[in-house]
């Protein structure tokens, strides 16, 4: 394990990035703690995990032993107050900045001063999620990409408040992970959302006015070096997490017109065509 300072971390919401999280700690060799308000969220991610991790094993990965042991390490919590131990806390909930303040202002009172309290928010401000605390300068941002085993970037985002020796530690944690940790600033959107609010909307809208079809927009981005076009994408990522993502930078920058978001993704939501995770999305999925 990397981080003497880290025993015990903790991640709080279990579905696919809070699950993917807790794979990435485990395999690093961390026992991890995970709560999700929901237990029937957390029976299932656990056995989507095992399903992972058994084909793995098959395909010849991972040793049996192996997929045992990060399994064993990944302990699910019935209650929050079990995290107060826990010296690093990653939240991983949904993309709401009432819902993170409400968990941060919990969390402020549970854990050690000490602790570190991390946002995996893909746009919302780490200084206003901090805001709840009484700790705002050991309150960092701590984006990973889905799916987080495999994705190495993870974007470490400070607050106005977030302590330069806290930032440090923390990068040099995610450095000997293996990640590829990058310093961005609490900026609308950070640094590859931002970016990537024109590759998801500029699609939608060439669709929406019949200039080309999905498939074509997905297999020409593709030909040009993007490894996977922006609706299959947005089917992996999850149109509601998209579209939340989309809404984020558009209000953030007091709605510049650039940023704003498609109505037809709002329709897709409505529908629950939310990609992969519901079987349909722009494209659909069998089994």
């Amino acid at each position: 394990m990397s981080g003497s300072w880290l025993t015990t971390p903790a991640v709080v919401g279990a579905g696919t990035m809070g699950m993917g999280i807790a794979e990435v700690l485990a395999t690093a060799g961390y026992p991890v703690l995970i709560w999700d308000m929901l237990p029937a969220v957390m029976d299932r991610a656990r056995k989507q995990l095992k399903e992972r991790l058994a084909a793995r094993v098959a395909k010849g990965r991972l040793s049996a032993e192996e997929a045992e042991g990060m399994l064993e390490r990944i302990q699910p919590v019935e209650s929050l107050d079990e995290l107060a131990k826990c010296e690093l806390v990653i939240e991983a909930i949904v993309e709401r900045l009432e819902a993170k303040q409400s968990l941060f202002a919990q969390l402020d009172e549970l854990v050690s001063p000490t602790a570190v309290l991390a946002s995996n928010t893909s746009s919302l401000s780490i200084t206003a999620i901090a805001g709840a605390t009484k700790r705002p300068d050991r309150v960092l941002g701590m984006h990973f990409f889905n799916p987080a085993p495999r994705m190495p970037l993870v974007e470490v985002v400070h607050g106005a408040q977030t302590a330069p020796h806290v930032l440090k530690q923390v990068y040099g944690w995610l450095s000997g992970l293996g990640k590829v940790p990058v310093r961005v600033a609490d900026a609308p959107g950070f640094l590859v959302n931002r970016v990537a609010r024109s590759y998801h909307t500029e699609a939608v809208k060439l669709v929406a006015q019949q200039s080309a079809r999905k498939e074509q927009v997905d297999r020409i981005l593709e030909g040009a070096g993007f490894p996977m076009g922006p609706f299959a994408l947005q089917d992996l990522i999850g149109i509601d997490v998209n579209l939340a993502a989309s809404v984020s930078v558009y209000e953030a920058t007091f709605h510049e017109a650039r940023f704003r978001p498609h109505y037809h993704q709002q329709r897709m939501v409505e529908q629950k065509a939310l990609g992969r995770k519901t079987g349909k999305g722009h494209y659909e999925y069998g089994g």
